[in-house]
């Protein structure tokens, strides 16, 4: 069964680098094209993904674009600025373009995040990394153990490791032990797992799905030219579109 599996995976990989899942634009490709180093451009990929429950991904990282690039709502995404903000204010420019979909509940994680990062690290997402010598297995341990409490959401299993995983690819933070990233478990990606067959029925209607399909993956892909996060995008884009017919791969 496993080597079936692999099979599978392999050919949705291929599938995924030959362009054949369809439109392989990502939720996070809209972006203001920050610099890669810059903190400015870690926050843009920080704050709005403890937003990103329950929600189409596309659709919210519009809604952080055009936060972002409006003067008024603009604000959101400085730390220093939020936290000595009224708290209507920041809910207004939450809610103008629908980034915070529940006003308060958002607004409240929002600015949790934010008192975070300026006690831990004057509001900065690349000295926190830093503080942790950039290593993936301390930060995600520190967050999800040490002061899981600090960060609403962004400490949870799925988005911890999305992510890191999406640190790793918008930012020029120089993550160590970034194969240790965990696949993210969201709706496609347990869709997809179940599709394979790598996880059971039951399995899937469990509150502890993420954690079978992490593990699952984990185990699959041991000592395999892989790493989880490799196959993150292409079983993510396989389940969104609708798993493509494996055999129209060449």
């Amino acid at each position: 069964m496993s080597d079936v599996i692999l099979k599978k995976a392999r050919k949705i990989y291929q599938m995924y680098q030959n362009g054949d899942l369809g439109d392989t634009a990502l939720p996070e490709d809209s972006n203001p094209n920050l610099d890669p180093s810059s903190n400015e451009n870690a926050l843009y990929f920080t704050l709005p993904m403890a937003l990103n429950y329950q929600r189409n991904s596309y659709t919210l990282w519009e809604s952080a674009l055009k936060t972002y690039e409006d003067p008024e709502t603009n604000f959101v995404f400085i730390p220093a600025k939020v936290i000595n903000a009224e708290y209507e204010a920041v809910q207004k420019g939450l809610t103008k373009y629908r980034l915070a979909l529940q006003k308060n509940k958002q607004t409240d994680i929002w600015l949790k995040l934010c008192q975070t990062f300026t006690e831990l690290s004057d509001g900065s997402v690349i000295k926190f990394a830093n503080s942790l010598d950039n290593d993936v297995n301390k930060i995600r341990h520190f967050m999800q153990k040490d002061a899981k409490k600090k960060f609403p959401y962004l400490s949870g299993n799925k988005l911890c490791n999305y992510w890191l995983y999406v640190l790793s690819k918008y930012t020029a933070i120089p993550l160590k032990n970034s194969n240790n990233i965990y696949i993210a478990a969201d709706r496609h990606v347990i869709r997809a797992s179940y599709k394979l067959g790598l996880i059971t029925k039951e399995q899937m209607e469990s509150s502890k799905v993420q954690t079978f399909v992490i593990s699952a993956w984990a185990k699959e892909l041991q000592g395999t030219e892989f790493v989880p996060t490799d196959l993150q995008n292409p079983l993510w884009l396989w389940s969104r579109n609708d798993f493509k017919d494996l055999d129209s791969c060449s």
